[in-house]
């Protein structure tokens, strides 16, 4: 074969080579475009909310001769009918009380749990599951042990008897499983609920306070559906965790809720397991935001978004005019770049809850300009800084592990945190007992809605946020309070971490060793 003939060959060879290659990028820029254009979900303008909004029932519990108010919860597996003649597998919470009135079937969510700053309250836990699990009191400052996390499992069959004295301001907190490896799982079944806490000061003011009528309970979830059943499989490039294509309140499929009064309190929570909602309305009139986390702002903050990573809560007071809908919707809330924003739900968009006034509305007076003074740690106070860098491998690069003490904290201490985020992946970041105080947002002073008390934070890629926390104990240094990102198959996955709070000078101790549950406490 000649010299000619080789390099004709070897010509033919590239050319091949070269058209096959083009193929294959188009096929993978095409393939890319595809799933990117495809990869947003929007329900705005497509919900006929048909379905009247389930109210869960308001659980104030009994009041026993020594003065604990005591109230009884049942985790327990059964159906529930999002949609007529559809039986979806399901969890829930049960109460006698409630189920004796029929008021809550007890197949998905539980009831709203009601205390006063205050009480001592004792809360009997019975595990009708088939597996084992937990109940937390997200956002309660409590006794680690009484904490309700991984290291607090009922057995299946079991029961616990967690008791604590209620010492904190009036706030909207919620209750919800929190095994290790599993929370994600628990929680979409259908495992959560409400706790109220009330107070002198807030219920003197003059605010929407009527449970059901004109304060309505707004618990958020997305979910997805196979027929019938719930499916809760994660889809490819969704790094974020489970991403549903629509949405429920209360466990309601297109809700709507009739108002009549002229002021609504909505208490709004995200209990998703990894969606992050931009909450305003479809005609983007203004509300007051006066209730984060932890409890009442300062005073109300006049807005038309609030944004709430999972776990997150706020309080919103919306004024209604006679005969009027409107719409609860989540806008899109951004985060990251485009492809990322695209992947994690930055920009869906979805008609959450539609408002629909009567003809003739109860007045209410003007939303007060002083709401309450805001219990916050102090920044001057900090004896210590510690960092705390975000990733799905672990925070600071460590994985949880139950048998270890991740930091020990000393009791009345404060303490300033500095949270990163470099993962290239949306996170928020929720700590146990505590609620604490933003100090800085990438550098700056927080936001409005950021300046309240809080438990769980939105730190989504290249942010930095620094918290300021005061540990009042009670101490114990052998259980472990959690901190954790409250996306929850990244909470499964190890994106946690465990502290102690102990005496001046103490030191940790062990975490207990059986984390597989119990069948009495």
């Amino acid at each position: 074969m000649t010299k000619t003939h080789t390099r004709r060959r070897l010509k033919r060879v590239l050319l091949a080579l070269t058209a096959v290659g083009g193929t294959v990028a188009g096929v993978a820029v095409g393939t890319g475009i595809w799933f990117y254009t495809g990869a947003d979900i929007s329900t705005v303008g497509k919900v006929d909310f048909a379905n009247e909004l389930r109210i869960p029932p308001l659980e104030e519990g009994e009041v026993r001769p020594d003065g604990t108010r005591v109230f009884q919860l049942g985790m327990r597996a059964g159906e529930t009918e999002f949609r007529p003649g559809q039986p979806t597998p399901t969890w829930g919470f049960t109460s006698p009380r409630t189920a004796a009135a029929g008021d809550w079937p007890g197949t998905y969510l539980g009831p709203t749990l009601r205390a006063e700053r205050g009480d001592k309250v004792r809360v009997e836990v019975e595990n009708g599951l088939d597996e084992p699990s937990t109940v937390h009191w997200h956002g309660m400052h409590l006794p680690a042990a009484m904490d309700g996390g991984p290291h607090q499992m009922v057995a299946a069959g079991g029961d616990w008897r967690p008791h604590w004295t209620v010492d904190q301001p009036a706030a909207t907190l919620w209750y919800h499983p929190h095994p290790h490896g599993e929370t994600e799982k628990h929680v979409q079944r259908g495992l959560a609920g409400m706790f109220l806490v009330d107070d002198a000061p807030t219920r003197d003011l003059p605010l929407p306070d009527e449970y059901g009528v004109n304060d309505l309970p707004v618990v958020v979830q997305d979910v997805r559906f196979d027929g019938s059943r719930l499916d809760h499989g994660h889809r490819m490039m969704r790094n974020t965790g489970f991403l549903g294509d629509e949405t429920m309140v209360n466990g309601t499929l297109a809700p709507y809720q009739r108002v009549r009064d002229e002021l609504v309190r909505l208490r709004l929570l995200n209990a998703s397991t990894a969606r992050v909602y931009d909450f305003g309305f479809a005609d983007d009139r203004a509300f007051d935001l006066i209730g984060t986390d932890g409890g009442l702002l300062g005073a109300p903050h006049r807005t038309d978004r609030v944004l709430l990573s999972p776990g997150e809560r706020a309080e919103i007071l919306v004024r209604m005019r006679p005969g009027e809908r409107t719409v609860l919707r989540s806008h899109p809330p951004g985060g990251g770049d485009f492809w990322q924003s695209r992947f994690s739900g930055g920009d869906d968009s979805f008609d959450v809850l539609e408002l629909r006034a009567a003809d003739t509305l109860r007045p209410a007076p003007e939303v007060p300009a002083r709401l309450v003074d805001v219990e916050l740690p102090d920044p001057a106070d900090a004896s210590r800084e510690r960092g705390f860098d975000l990733r799905m491998s672990g925070i600071n690069g460590v994985p949880m592990a139950m048998d270890r003490i991740d930091a020990t904290v000393e009791r009345g201490a404060t303490e300033v945190w500095t949270l990163r985020n470099g993962d290239g992946v949306t996170h928020n970041f929720h700590v146990h007992d505590v609620q604490f105080r933003v100090l800085e947002v990438d550098g700056a002073p927080p936001p409005p809605e950021l300046r309240g008390r809080k438990d769980t934070v939105y730190v989504p890629d290249g942010r930095e946020v620094k918290i300021v926390l005061r540990f009042d104990g009670p101490p114990d240094p052998d259980v472990p309070y959690m901190y954790h990102c409250h996306l929850l198959s990244h909470e499964d996955g190890g994106m946690m971490g465990q502290f102690v709070v102990v005496e001046p000078g103490g030191k940790a101790g062990r975490p207990p060793g059986d984390a597989e549950g119990h069948s009495g406490h």
